[in-house]
């Protein structure tokens, strides 16, 4: 018997060792780019700069990516439909490694069709499309996305409204229309069963627009603060956070959640963001003022001390969530003065790996910034108006068997 097992375990040690000889480290990043007018999305190999893909959609798109990376969604207002796009980059995960898996981008035939999709957002691994004309969310796995099936559920609100809606397990978070003014934003949250029956009461939420995830912790933004939500006994906990009173009038619309570190970054105002520790017993806000009006802001999910800030006067800032201050600032591209309309072409930030990549929509070009250095490292010329960014990608072993 101990013989048997001496020849098991030297086997097993060889084929081990046979398998790291095999196996080769690839990184791997690609970006999607949407164009501001024209109905196209372009991917690109953010390491080579080589253009990988071409996807016709059916007006210009706003750009979601799952937390997988696996797929894109191309969310087209004006046109009536969300588009997904298979990313061509997986991983598998392996506890004490992670392979990773390349492969061309390509439409993966998913389409959702309905009257003026808006805001997109995804939980568990479901991803809620709210359709504003409608007053109604339709619901689909990241599963049948990537299978090319259009398995949707439904879930209907009051009426038509600019609301959202969010799959949370067994449950759906649901704006609720303001019935007086049905033009205006949405009142509150609802919460529903998978029967589509309510639990509890609406949470009121007056001027909900804006959501986000970070960790385990979703929030909406209020014209009275946010709306807090966490796992609860047999449905969501929901509670408000009021904003503080040392904070000047105003108010967060936009909302993005910290990777790696547990924190909500919002707009407050034109020219000031607002960083947001829902945990904290006490200075649950802190306040950065900007040199000009914010344009757009995104975090890094590779380095999580770091969110990146665009303004109006063409430079890309590093803030340091951490301490609240703006650590780097560098000047990218000329001027895009937020005058005129909201939906102008205005530049937008993406992190593909150990880049910082900002769309520059006016001189058709992509601008890379080293993370490390905070310095240029590049320009990548994309045709027309390059606008809505985003990046997925990461690195793992690969196993070749030939």
């Amino acid at each position: 018997m101990q013989t048997l097992w001496r020849n098991a375990a030297a086997m097993l040690a060889l084929l081990a060792g046979a398998n790291e000889a095999l196996a080769d480290e690839k990184e791997a990043w690609s970006v999607f780019v949407s164009d501001h007018a024209a109905p196209t999305i372009t991917a690109i190999d953010a390491v080579s700069g080589e253009k990988i893909g071409t996807f016709p959609v059916k007006g210009p798109a706003t750009l979601h990516r799952s937390a997988s990376g696996r797929a894109v969604f191309a969310v087209q207002g004006t046109a009536g439909t969300v588009t997904a796009i298979s990313s061509g980059i997986a991983f598998d995960d392996h506890g004490d490694h992670g392979d990773i898996d390349v492969a061309a981008p390509k439409l993966t035939g998913t389409e959702i069709a309905g009257e003026k999709p808006s805001h997109f957002v995804e939980h568990g691994g479901e991803f809620a499309a709210f359709f504003d004309g409608e007053g109604v969310a339709r619901i689909i796995s990241e599963k049948a996305v990537l299978q090319g099936m259009a398995d949707f559920r439904e879930v209907k609100t009051a009426a038509p409204q600019h609301g959202l809606a969010v799959a949370y397990g067994s449950h759906v978070l649901l704006s609720e229309p303001n019935r007086e003014k049905p033009d205006e934003l949405p009142i509150g949250i609802r919460t529903v069963d998978q029967s589509g029956r309510q639990v509890g009461d609406i949470v009121q939420c007056p001027d909900l627009h804006g959501e986000a995830f970070s960790g385990n912790i979703l929030v909406f933004a209020c014209a009275t603060g946010l709306l807090v939500v966490k796992d609860g006994e047999g449905a969501p906990e929901i509670t408000h956070l009021p904003y503080a009173d040392s904070l000047p009038d105003g108010k967060s619309t936009t909302l993005i959640g910290g990777r790696g570190l547990q924190y909500f970054l919002g707009n407050y105002g034109a020219d000031k963001v607002v960083l947001i520790d829902p945990t904290a017993e006490n200075d649950a806000f802190r306040l950065v003022e900007l040199p000009t009006r914010r344009v757009y802001f995104t975090a890094d999910p590779v380095r999580p001390k770091f969110a990146y800030l665009f303004t109006e006067d063409g430079q890309l800032h590093q803030l340091d969530v951490v301490t609240g201050k703006i650590a780097n600032s560098l000047k990218l591209t000329d001027p895009y003065s937020m005058d005129g309309h909201w939906s102008d072409p205005r530049p937008r930030v993406a992190v593909a790996g150990d880049r910082i990549v900002v769309t520059d929509p006016l001189i058709g070009v992509l601008h890379l910034v080293d993370a490390a250095s905070f310095e240029k490292a590049g320009e990548i010329a994309v045709e027309g108006k390059p606008f809505n960014i985003v990046a997925v990608g990461g690195s793992g072993r690969t196993h070749e068997t030939e």
